[in-house]
């Protein structure tokens, strides 16, 4: 099928049991170095936002939200989010965060049309952080400054983990690689955003690709992105080279944060100004809500990572085909 892949001899050297203790070791580890790293405080978060908020976030553009009626609130529409990325901004004013500060939380996401595979589930968790910082700090220097703080955590989470597991080697290299999204383009003029992303992080191990969402001159973006989180000139991914799965594989998407000037840039790129009028769009464009940095950081890719699994199933409980989840267990790959 073309939506599995099973790595041929694949033999997980730990039980379903084990792998459950190992999940948990490894989120522990992982979420206190980020929030040493960074300065985080953990808030709690919603699962669900109304659509007329303008918090949820729109993805590509294309994905539906999953959606419900409230019985006691006259049946109103909230969506289930999709990520947390405004929501955080609005949060880190609320609740009183100051330059420097920030905050993270635990984020489940359902999205329905995803196209699922070994790295892809239409269960998403992942760690959604977003720090305050001056407008001054927004460059490309801040933005360097902060990978590279997200990265030693990465990087100190693999080496605790290679000490209780004996089956774990570290891959990751001291420093993590940054290239613009163009610059790739034109190491790899031929290939596909995605074939370039794998062939320059099967190089460099540790990659981190600038400018995702900013058209190039082959006329298309690398990746697209949202037009009213990030800034398309100050963001991108972090993305390792996977050894299990010979694949690239990301394990975060962040940046600095929109101002106003960016926000009506690209909703004007995107041919969505109507999104002004939404109340968290409406609330940055006057100037309310602080400057920022933050991402997301995806649980279950890190722990699929970590503990060399071929397929995110065997990190997170999901739903999936019954004929791949048949295959999977033929090829010895054990689905939560």
């Amino acid at each position: 099928m073309e939506h599995l892949t099973i790595p041929e001899g694949y033999c997980p050297p730990l039980s379903i049991r084990e792998t459950e203790v190992a999940i948990k070791e490894v989120k522990d580890h992982f979420e206190r170095s980020l929030a040493k790293n960074l300065h985080l405080t953990r808030v709690s978060a919603p699962l669900f936002v109304r659509p007329e908020s303008g918090l949820n976030d729109n993805l590509n553009g294309v994905e539906r939200p999953v959606a419900f009626g409230i019985k006691e609130q006259d049946d109103r529409e909230v969506e289930i989010v999709h990520s947390l990325a405004k929501w955080k901004r609005y949060a880190l004013k609320r609740y009183g965060f100051h330059s420097g500060e920030g905050l993270y939380t635990d984020m489940s996401a359902i999205r329905r049309d995803e196209d699922t595979d070994n790295l892809h589930s239409i269960y998403v968790d992942q760690w959604d952080w977003e720090k305050v910082i001056s407008k001054e700090e927004r460059n490309d220097e801040t933005l360097e400054y902060t990978v590279r703080k997200v990265y030693a955590a990465l990087k100190e989470t693999e080496h605790y983990m290679a000490r209780r597991y004996n089956y774990i080697g570290e891959v990751l290299p001291d420093d993590i690689t940054f290239i613009t999204s163009q610059e790739l383009e034109n190491l790899y003029p031929d290939c596909t955003p995605k074939e370039r992303e794998y062939h320059f992080a099967k190089q460099k191990k540790a990659i981190f690709i600038k400018q995702i969402g900013k058209i190039l001159t082959s006329g298309k973006p690398h990746d697209g992105r949202a037009p009213d989180y990030d800034d398309w000139e100050l963001n991108g991914d972090i993305i390792v080279y996977y050894p299990v799965l010979d694949t690239a594989l990301e394990l975060s998407s962040m940046g600095i944060r929109v101002d106003e000037d960016a926000l009506r840039r690209q909703l004007s790129l995107a041919g969505c100004e109507d999104r002004a009028e939404l109340d968290f769009q409406k609330s940055l464009l006057n100037g309310e809500l602080p400057y920022t940095v933050g991402g997301g950081i995806g649980q279950s890719r890190i722990c699929m990572f970590y503990l060399r699994k071929a397929h995110i199933g065997e990190v997170q409980s999901s739903i999936w085909p019954s004929e791949v989840a048949e295959e999977a267990a033929t090829g010895g790959i054990q689905l939560l």
